[in-house]
């Protein structure tokens, strides 16, 4: 396994990091996994030198975050590892319980912190983007959290670029703590974030960890994509149905097929692999609902694309008209 820093930082991430997504509370998301069937992926993952796990208080209510916090107890490494979380949803029924107000944002780490049970998140992240959030009072409130020795590390997941842009200067101008990385939606059937985002984050050295590389199974062959018969995740995911299915998204994904066939790889793989060879990507984010999914995305590590293999995927994408939101 290698590592690598997280942008311009000294924060040192495997080059996969495990989602705990689909660990929680069946009832949550009808895919999602319970603590005894989370367990033996997430102690998998880290056998295979994985030594990052990104979850949130949101996933199952917070469960995912307490079965992550069990995990690492029963391990006891935690020192050797970088644990991710995020805040920003809905955690209660007031006005207050969201967003990324001094408030929310104090009430959230503390919460998520006893989940985790432990005394400090190494990163820490803005969810859904609340295009109205106060980001002077946002970066302070972070930055207060830092130096309080609660967060390690800051960093967002999907924003507008300006609005990212808008943040980091007052942060520098203000002598407060900066993101150090994007957790951005990047895989070879969405590549809005190549206009602005990406660009920025490159010419600035601040972190990319894209999620959903695999398309939320989409790009994992033409049966798990099927929302009659297809996985369980994608047959209930009504969010990548209204994400995916142009019809240039179903020609990257024969494309991605054709690659692995030539290749002998599984499609995932292929996406995977495809997401890992971009600029500026540090470590792609993946989730596991098995213990094969683990070891099938390691694989992907040593999976090469050539230049052709990328530039077929290439060809068969189409942009999707700008939307002004820069998500």
């Amino acid at each position: 396994m290698d590592y690598v820093s997280v942008g311009a930082s000294g924060l040192k991430v495997s080059r996969l990091i495990l989602g705990a997504m689909g660990f929680g509370d069946p009832s949550w998301r009808s895919w999602v996994l319970d603590a005894a069937g989370s367990r033996p992926i997430i102690h998998r993952a880290l056998e295979l030198g994985i030594n990052a796990i990104d979850t949130c208080d949101f996933y199952s209510s917070g469960r995912s975050e307490e079965i992550v916090g069990d995990a690492v107890r029963e391990l006891g490494n935690r020192n050797e590892l970088v644990i991710a979380t995020k805040a920003g949803m809905p955690m209660g029924k007031g006005p207050n319980a969201k967003g990324f107000s001094r408030k929310h944002l104090f009430e959230a780490i503390d919460a998520s912190l006893k989940r985790l049970k432990t005394d400090y998140v190494d990163l820490y992240q803005t969810h859904i983007w609340d295009p109205k959030a106060a980001i002077p009072e946002m970066m302070e409130a972070f930055d207060a959290l830092v130096r309080s020795g609660r967060v390690l590390h800051i960093g967002i997941t999907d924003m507008p670029c300006w609005q990212f842009a808008t943040a980091q200067g007052y942060a520098a101008e203000n002598r407060l703590v900066r993101f150090i990385s994007i957790q951005n939606h990047y895989n070879p059937i969405w590549r809005e974030d190549e206009r602005e985002l990406m660009p920025y984050a490159r010419a600035h050295g601040i972190g990319l960890i894209p999620y959903s590389p695999m398309g939320r199974g989409y790009l994992c062959g033409r049966g798990r994509r099927d929302p009659k018969s297809g996985s369980e995740r994608f047959r209930s995911d009504d969010y990548a149905q209204k994400l995916y299915g142009r019809e240039s998204d179903e020609r990257v994904a024969d494309a991605v097929l054709a690659v692995g066939k030539r290749l002998g790889v599984p499609p995932a793989q292929v996406s995977l692999a495809w997401t890992l060879s971009r600029p500026g990507v540090n470590a792609p984010m993946f989730g596991a609902t098995r213990v094969e999914h683990v070891e099938e995305a390691v694989k992907a590590l040593s999976l090469k694309l050539d230049a052709a293999d990328i530039a077929g995927i290439d060809k068969a994408y189409d942009p999707r008209p700008f939307a002004g939101h820069g998500i």
